[in-house]
Formats: structure tokens, sequence, C-alpha cells
């Protein structure tokens, strides 16, 4: 995406105190869509959020997905910062979700429906004057 289109970089508030730069954000909200895009890790993030801190067996055992799948899901999805793994009893990991990219990538759309809310909003007011 040029520069000159990103979201955010038009008139208006930013994304918010402490949310990095614009580019920052944009690789983060890159990242998390790019998670969200397979169904499987929606699947995985939905059951950890339904059901708390799990581990990779314990998906498997809930989603009709194999362990080794769940592993490779999982850290893609703790690579892009949406779930974050803790050490548990007897070795055991145990998956937890993180709001924060999220949270990017919501600004992300938001600003990027800021960018566009104004363009439309004139459009459609030069329409309503030339009807009239």
């Amino acid at each position: 995406m040029p520069p000159d289109h990103r979201p955010g970089t038009g008139p208006g508030p930013g994304p918010g105190p402490g949310a990095g730069t614009g580019a920052g954000i944009e690789a983060t909200a890159e990242q998390v869509f790019a998670a969200l895009a397979d169904p499987s890790r929606r699947a995985i993030l939905a059951t950890l959020a339904s059901g708390g801190p799990a581990t990779a067996t314990d998906l498997a055992g809930s989603l009709p997905i194999t362990r080794q799948g769940i592993a490779k899901h999982l850290a893609l999805l703790t690579e892009a910062g949406l779930v974050t793994a803790e050490p548990g009893e007897r070795r055991r990991v145990r998956y937890r979700l993180r709001s924060a990219p999220m949270q990017v990538a919501q600004q992300f759309l938001a600003a990027l429906a800021r960018d566009w809310d104004t363009p439309l909003g004139a459009l459609k007011d030069q329409l309503d004057r030339d009807a009239s």
C-alpha cells in the first residue's frame, strides 16, 4: 500500500497514544489478518475464547484437527501475537489468548473507515446538491 494511502495518515486523530508507529500498526494488523484468514485458526481462537487456556492436546481433542496441525497453527498464532504460550504443570504448555494485536487490527480498520468516511460524505453531499 503506498504511504499516502495508509489508514490514519489523513486528517483526524491517529490510533491513539502508545499504539506505535503507523508502520508498526500496519505490520501488526497484517499479521492478525493473515492469521484470521484460516478457518482452523479462527476455530482455535474461538475455542480458547470460550474455554480459556488450553494445551495443543486439549485443542486437538475438541477440534477436527490433528495435534500436529494444531501445533502448526498455534505457532503462527503465537507469531502474530494472538496467543501466548505459558508453561504448565508437568511440562505441558498452555496457550492463552492475547487481545492487544486484535485491538491494533481494530484500530487499523477504524482508521481506514475514517479515511473513507470523509470523501464518501463529501461525494454524498455533492450528489445531494446536484439532485436538488
